[in-house]
């Protein structure tokens, strides 16, 4: 967009940048940093090497709007979790049906990811959760849909605490995540006032594809 700056060249020196406000967890046994495929797993890798603690993935769909696509109304994560957003459904008064339809094509890719990125590691089990901290990333937040499904996913698993952890946010929705309270906090690097769209703050927005995000786990487990 015209006259906007960009903050980042790509998802990987947003990550390394990221990382910068993370040290605190660095080196630490009892963190993990999980990635939100696709685009936050290039930003989680980097700040995992930085940080010297693990690297996983944890996939959410999001659940986009009938011709509008990029606008989330809701998010669906592992375990059968699905959070919607009141807000655009209201607005836009979309069919129950057809957000039924849209959820199950959604479930369908999600258990093809789970194999996808999972059997390029030797059918590699998702990781103990219990009483760790993880740092929940992605490369930003724009309504926030597809985190909340996460962290909803997540709280089943017992964390001791999750950070939300992402290089750019509209600055309402990092302070909805900081005010959610309990073992929940959010770490924005950038919150720009007049935010628009997560791809807009990059040089470099180009989808992430699959086999970057298997190369990527791939090398962290090599390490």
């Amino acid at each position: 967009m015209k006259g906007i700056p960009v903050m980042f060249k790509d998802r990987r020196e947003a990550g390394r940048r990221l990382a910068e406000l993370l040290e605190e967890y660095s080196g630490r046994d009892d963190v993990i940093v999980l990635g939100l495929p696709r685009g936050g797993v290039p930003v989680a890798w980097e700040v995992a090497q930085a940080l010297k603690v693990p690297l996983d993935v944890f996939i959410v769909r999001k659940l986009g709007v009938p011709g509008q696509e990029e606008l989330a109304m809701g998010a669906i994560a592992s375990g059968g979790v699905r959070v919607m957003n009141d807000e655009v459904l209201n607005y836009l008064d979309i069919d129950q049906a057809l957000i039924d339809e849209i959820t199950a094509g959604e479930q369908i890719e999600l258990e093809k990811r789970e194999k996808l990125y999972r059997g390029n590691r030797g059918n590699r089990p998702f990781p103990e959760l219990r009483g760790r901290t993880v740092l929940l990333v992605d490369d930003g937040l724009a309504t926030g849909s597809s985190m909340r499904a996460a962290i909803k996913a997540l709280e089943l698993s017992q964390p001791a605490a999750i950070v939300v952890a992402v290089p750019v946010a509209a600055a309402q929705v990092c302070d909805r995540f900081n005010r959610l309270g309990g073992n929940i906090t959010c770490v924005c690097l950038e919150t720009p006032e007049q935010f628009h769209a997560v791809g807009i703050w990059y040089e470099d927005f180009s989808q992430t594809s699959d086999q970057e995000v298997c190369e990527l786990l791939e090398q962290d487990f090599a390490i």
